[in-house]
């Protein structure tokens, strides 16, 4: 069964994330014990929905999430470290969007938000998506149900509701 407001998320997944001396391990509890995060999800770093319309949501409105008093804006799919590193360069979203690489979906898996892509050569997918985590806790949740869109799931539907 899905993830759902009010549920806490698993403390002992793990991300990759890109560290100062390579590839390291952070775990959900690492991440969101204690704070108030933005989390989003897509199906593939530089796929177009993705790199054209969602991230760049999240990257502008950055500031305004803090604003709201938002600790962390984060954005995972399943994809290896190498490829969420590559593209938060090439986005210039560092410093502003952590990338949380969940290269075996075993994220996705756990709050039951995958969808197999192999029909167009994707293989597992995380869902789209964005949440607002406080403590571990999800209090809010979108889910976008139409393919190739970033509306529900988008930066400025997440803020209107904080």
């Amino acid at each position: 069964m899905p993830i759902k407001v009010g549920d806490r998320l698993p403390p002992d997944l793990k991300f990759r994330v890109m560290g100062p001396d390579g590839p390291a391990w952070k775990t959900t509890e690492e991440l969101f014990k204690g704070k108030k995060v933005v989390l989003f999800a897509v199906p593939g770093a530089f796929t177009p929905t993705c790199n054209n319309n969602h991230l760049p949501g999240f990257l502008k409105n950055s500031d305004a999430f803090k604003a709201k008093g938002i600790d962390t804006v984060a954005v995972t799919g399943v994809n290896d470290i190498f490829t969420f590193d590559a593209w938060k360069k090439a986005t210039g979203a560092g410093g502003k969007i952590e990338f949380l690489a969940d290269g075996n979906a075993e994220f996705a898996k756990a709050i039951d938000m995958t969808f197999d892509g192999s029909a167009g050569g994707l293989g597992l997918r995380s869902k789209r998506y964005s949440m607002v985590i406080d403590d571990g806790v999800v209090k809010n949740f979108n889910v976008e149900e139409t393919p190739g869109k970033a509306e529900t799931s988008g930066a400025e539907a997440l803020l209107k509701q904080l």
